[in-house]
């Protein structure tokens, strides 16, 4: 009779591996596993990336309608001033009755922006107002030349010009002004945010515009040309006229000016 023996550190280690085995699923691939991984981080990279470029865009924008709505500005490019300027005006109502009154409405921020250029040398300012976003002014070029001591308005919707004698009370001097805009570029002053009106009226044409100056000249040599007086601008209650108005919005101090020129 044979007996049979087995090798205990044998059999130990088959046990041993078989057991190894089974904690191993089989049906699991080690390739899909590190894809799933790799495809994981690349979406959390996304998503951060996603989330930087929106809080950038909030930040950007904030900082625009910032300084769109709140802040006046002037950039300089060539030696153009690109201005951007804020300003409030008061808004009144009539009523309809026999004795008509005046109420005060909450004033309304408002915006105008213009292309300034200072010739200090030759003593003229040259101001464009493009055709404005928020407000019912018209578009226009703009001569103040302090030697001839004139003002030539032209505006761009009627392509027509209007020539008066300079008001120095209003119109800074080219000195003065360039050094505003030079302070508002730099932030070191904001000019004040109220409106002052003044009423002009169309009193005869210009027949020879050639001895209005070369600037003046320039800005309406081939239009029809209107000299223009002025009028005290009386606040309140006032007889209407039937007047054809046209309405011109600038800067060119530290207040805005509305410029109203009517013909009868």
């Amino acid at each position: 009779m044979v007996k049979l023996a087995f090798n205990s550190a044998l059999g130990q280690k088959d046990v041993k591996k078989e057991k190894d085995e089974a904690l191993i699923p089989q049906d699991v691939d080690v390739e899909d596993g590190l894809r799933v991984r790799q495809q994981s981080r690349a979406w959390c990279w996304c998503m951060c990336l996603g989330v930087a470029l929106i809080l950038s865009g909030v930040v950007v924008g904030g900082a625009y309608l910032y300084r769109y709505f709140f802040v006046e500005d002037c950039l300089l490019e060539e030696k153009i001033y690109f201005c951007g300027v804020n300003y409030r005006e008061e808004n009144y109502m009539m009523q309809d009755s026999h004795e008509e009154s005046e109420m005060d409405l909450p004033s309304v921020l408002k915006r105008i922006e213009e292309r300034v250029r200072v010739l200090e040398d030759d003593g003229v300012e040259l101001i464009n107002i493009p055709v404005p976003k928020f407000s019912d002014s018209d578009p226009a070029d703009i001569v103040h030349d302090f030697n001839r001591r004139l003002t030539a308005y032209l505006d761009l919707r009627l392509n027509k010009c209007y020539v008066i004698p300079l008001n120095t009370s209003v119109v800074m001097p080219p000195k003065d002004f360039l050094e505003l805009l030079v302070n508002i570029k730099a932030g070191t002053y904001l000019p004040q945010s109220y409106l002052v009106r003044e009423k002009m009226i169309v009193t005869g044409k210009v027949e020879h515009v050639d001895q209005l100056g070369y600037f003046i000249n320039g800005l309406c040599k081939g239009r029809d040309t209107y000299k223009l007086e002025r009028r005290e601008t009386v606040f309140g209650i006032q007889k209407r006229e039937a007047l054809n108005c046209l309405k011109i919005r600038h800067f060119e101090n530290n207040f805005v000016t509305e410029t109203l020129i009517c013909e009868p």
